[in-house]
């Protein structure tokens, strides 16, 4: 993680911001076009720093002055205000290495431990939806369509509702193969079976294929039609999975290597087999992963949404058309407004991409899909009733 280098503890910067958010709010409120943002570590958030998702990002860091996992980008709020309709919220539990000093405020080293803190985030969730009418938890197709319905050109702000669809980031909280269907039952519809390595497959920074408990995990996951999320797998895990799997398969959060060549990120052979199988990739707005070598000393001024715009087009190009690539910013993830492109201060921001794929040369039809609409395309394909 970066130590955080914004700080907002002045209440002028908090009703400025409202103020700004207001006009935002009215100026976008006859377009129809949405986002999806397809990950977002809002529980663990939650849990680890006693961040409320419904308060405003800056609020959040007039609340904190500081924080381990960077200055806040993430609110409900914003959300609502930058057209971001729905949101693959991940259940993230962070494993603790032997080789490496404690980096988060809750690790696990069993497997009952991932599951409890798995469940901790998952309540969350339901608490959050239950409480609060500007959120809700998408399930099935109807959920879905009800979501977005008030997302509809005629609907003002105080009638927008984002959809929370529940991804679980490293499968170590399943037990068993055979238990993702309580999982799945309590609300989880997307399974990134690694982070670093767990017990189902190889991951970030550790080589290795699936597991015999791996490869039995897809096969409950393909009878629930859930979706595959690539994101972290080693890369023999991730072709493994490829020929395996053969339900809806995507990339929450990854960019190509072109731009940071280490393995947490795909190759452009990666890329091109997913595209084959229709997946879809969510770019990462992380300056890290956006210039390999780029440090929080660089200042974030030097990365801007050119740059994501560079990562959208290279899939684009990769993959011969734009219906591959979506967004998943990652925000909060061990990141924060310090180490995001230079236009970018919190989730409202990043509305601000239309315009940069327009001028880029992006027609309207592919700038939808970039921004929402392919992603919606798999979860449609998933969600049933």
């Amino acid at each position: 993680m970066e130590k955080p280098t914004i700080t907002l503890n002045n209440s002028y910067f908090w009703h400025f911001h409202m103020i700004d958010l207001q006009f935002r709010a009215q100026r976008n409120e006859d377009i129809a076009m949405f986002l999806i943002d397809a990950h977002q570590d809002i529980a663990y958030n939650a849990v680890c720093f006693k961040r409320d998702y419904r308060v405003s990002a800056l609020k959040k860091r007039q609340q904190e002055h500081e924080s381990i996992n960077g200055a806040a980008t993430l609110g409900l709020p914003e959300a609502l205000v930058g057209r971001v309709a729905l949101v693959f919220a991940t259940i993230f539990t962070a494993p603790r290495s032997k080789s490496t000093q404690p980096w988060s405020p809750v690790m696990y080293e069993t497997a009952q431990q991932a599951y409890q803190q798995g469940m901790t985030q998952l309540d969350y969730y339901h608490r959050i939806t239950d409480e609060d009418a500007r959120l809700r938890l998408i399930r099935t197709a109807s959920d879905l369509d009800a979501v977005l319905s008030t997302w509809e050109s005629d609907k003002s702000i105080k009638e927008r509702v984002q959809g929370l669809v529940l991804l679980m980031e490293n499968a170590d909280p399943i037990l068993e193969p055979k238990q993702f269907e309580a999982w799945y039952e309590a609300g989880v519809r997307i399974v990134g079976p690694a982070w670093q390595a767990s017990r189902y497959c190889g991951g970030t920074g550790a080589p290795g294929g699936l597991t015999q408990i791996g490869h039995e995990l897809l096969d409950v996951m393909r009878s629930l039609n859930a979706i595959l999320d690539l994101s972290h797998m080693a890369e023999q895990a991730y072709f493994e999975a490829l020929d395996q799997y053969d339900g809806v398969i995507i990339a929450s959060h990854s960019n190509p290597r072109h731009f940071c060549n280490t393995d947490r990120h795909l190759s452009d052979e990666m890329i091109r087999a997913l595209a084959e199988r229709d997946g879809v990739i969510g770019a990462v707005l992380y300056n890290k992963f956006l210039r390999g070598g780029w440090t929080v000393s660089d200042g974030k001024h030097s990365i801007t949404l050119t740059t994501v715009v560079d990562v959208i087009d290279h899939i684009c190009q990769v993959t011969g058309s734009a219906q591959h690539v979506g967004i998943g910013t990652d925000f909060d993830g061990g990141f924060g407004a310090e180490a995001t492109p230079a236009e970018i201060d919190t989730i409202a921001d990043l509305w601000l991409l239309k315009d940069a794929l327009i001028q880029r040369g992006f027609g309207e039809d592919d700038v939808a899909n970039i921004l929402g609409g392919n992603m919606l395309r798999q979860l449609r394909k998933s969600l049933k009733g």
